[in-house]
């Protein structure tokens, strides 16, 4: 799904209303009908809705929001708030429509004297301002966000969040945005969606379609996607009859050392089950029997080093290779993966320690194969790249990385971030909070290692990865809750992830 900016959206909406062709009043009507239904469904009748609506389009969303909900028998209070005498020409036809329903009191605000009593237990919806605002909040506008936020009530945002930017909300006045519970934006989402500093204000998340044109929205260009299962289902490949494990690929882990097998352990077992034909695990010699307990379904390639990597040398049987998890950073460790660069000319897949490494000898980032993927979280992408203020920031900042050094970026965190060496960027739209665990890094690593050594593409290899590590994720804390999943839970979901990306029954 492409993430547009709010300026492309409104091409969008110009070339459906011409070319459908559709009124630009009923386009609104159909708009409004969406979020109409949500909230038949999600909120009880006899909660008090009290609706706000700006003087533009977003307005009249709100307002023939109003008009559709009392058919359904809401109780309806609605708030038109009046910074300009001018209403878009389809705010003032709904506007107009409103009036004429029996039962709504319609009541003007063009100042803090008129701002109403709002329980924290009405329901808000938020129609003051759309993605077409360009600048912040001020004055009655801004005092009047401050007084809907400071009652505690539910807020349902129409679109975005009045007050919040689409893009960039660097230098944005963070006490003038609405603070929504849930925000219903039509059609795509918005790039500002996926930044921490915002979820407050943006609260949960849902698209809903318009029947925007979707021919013009592909002929548009961006940078920024959204993952989506339909996405990852066409890359899925079924396994065929005579098939066997030689055409899955071989893969070589690179991970562990002394107090660190548990790294290894999970990493090498997500491999397999993401897939991988056969799996060898490079560790130190105190891991041999570890492994071989721990888990029987892998080979291993021993190193001299009694605690520590410091080497391998034959590689030619490996279709890819991983190295990180649980390596340390000692200077043997350092130079083994040096020479590994030296070594390999394939896409290989580093993190964790091997990122830790990168960090403190930014000379080895140059030699890194081209295409390799890096798996970094917050703060080993900080180490790695700098400091950034924000997630807006940061994102630019791992674009550029990636594109400087021709690397995949997988940032992880929610709605984790792949960005490409074309400039590309990728959010994902599984994954929860319960896997914010120990080891949950790690599987992600041993899921992209086996993908990558399956002969997918090294850009497929990380979305299909991330896609598939979020969604066991989604599945184990469906069974026993966020606060109960554990590394080991996502691994075992695996196999549902599949099916569920499949569509069949789990």
């Amino acid at each position: 799904m492409k993430i547009l900016k709010s300026s492309q959206i409104r091409k969008v909406d110009a070339f459906t209303i011409e070319n459908e062709p559709i009124l630009s009043i009923d386009l609104m009507e159909r708009a409004a009908n969406t979020i109409t239904k949500w909230i038949v469904v999600n909120i009880p009748k006899e909660i008090n809705v009290k609706i706000f609506a700006g003087p533009g389009n977003n307005g009249g969303d709100a307002l023939a929001v109003a008009r559709q909900l009392q058919e359904f028998d809401f109780v309806i209070e609605v708030f038109l708030l009046k910074i300009s005498d001018n209403l878009s020409v389809d705010c003032q036809v709904n506007l107009d429509r409103l009036k004429t329903a029996k039962g709504i009191k319609i009541r003007e605000i063009n100042k803090e004297l008129d701002f109403p009593k709002i329980s924290k237990n009405d329901i808000i919806v938020d129609g003051m301002f759309g993605s077409g605002l360009t600048r912040k909040l001020e004055g009655v506008s801004r005092k009047l966000v401050h007084h809907i936020n400071s009652s505690n009530a539910d807020i349902i945002a129409i679109d975005i969040p009045s007050g919040l930017l689409g893009e960039d909300n660097t230098g944005n006045d963070f006490d003038a945005i609405i603070k929504a519970k849930y925000t219903i934006t039509f059609q795509l989402p918005k790039l500002s969606f996926f930044f921490s500093e915002n979820e407050t204000f943006v609260g949960n998340w849902e698209v809903l379609p318009i029947g925007l044109n979707h021919g013009f929205i592909n002929s548009l260009d961006s940078d920024f996607y959204m993952i989506d299962n339909n996405y990852i289902k066409e890359k899925i490949v079924n396994r065929k009859k005579f098939s066997h494990k030689g055409n899955y690929g071989h893969v070589l882990l690179v991970a562990g050392s002394y107090g660190k097998m548990g790294a290894a352990i999970l990493a090498a077992k997500a491999c397999l089950r993401a897939g991988s034909g056969l799996v060898t695990v490079h560790a130190p010699k105190i891991g041999y029997e570890i492994m071989q307990t721990a888990l029987p379904e892998a080979m291993i390639s021993i190193d001299w080093s009694d605690i520590i990597f410091t080497d391998v040398s034959n590689l030619e049987d490996y279709t890819s290779v991983g190295i990180g998890p649980g390596i340390g950073t000692k200077q043997n460790t350092k130079k083994g993966l040096s020479n590994l660069f030296d070594k390999v000319s394939s896409p290989l897949v580093i993190d964790a320690d091997g990122l830790n490494i990168l960090s403190e000898h930014k000379d080895l980032i140059s030699k890194i194969p081209k295409n390799s993927i890096l798996t970094p979280h917050p703060k080993e992408f900080e180490r790695l790249v700098g400091i950034t203020i924000n997630d807006h920031e940061r994102i630019k900042s791992q674009i550029a990385f990636s594109v400087k050094n021709k690397l995949f970026v997988v940032l992880k965190g929610a709605h984790s971030s792949i960005t490409c060496p074309d400039g590309s960027c990728y959010f994902n739209s599984t994954g929860n909070p319960g896997m914010a665990t120990a080891g949950s890094g790690d599987v992600l690593t041993g899921i992209i290692l086996s993908l990558l050594g399956q002969a997918f593409e090294p850009k497929d290899a990380a979305i299909i990865g991330v896609y598939l590590h979020g969604l066991a994720g989604d599945i184990a804390s469906g069974k026993i809750g966020q606060e109960a999943v554990i590394a080991s839970d996502i691994i075992e979901n695996m196999g549902p992830a599949y099916l569920r990306i499949k569509e069949k029954d789990i």
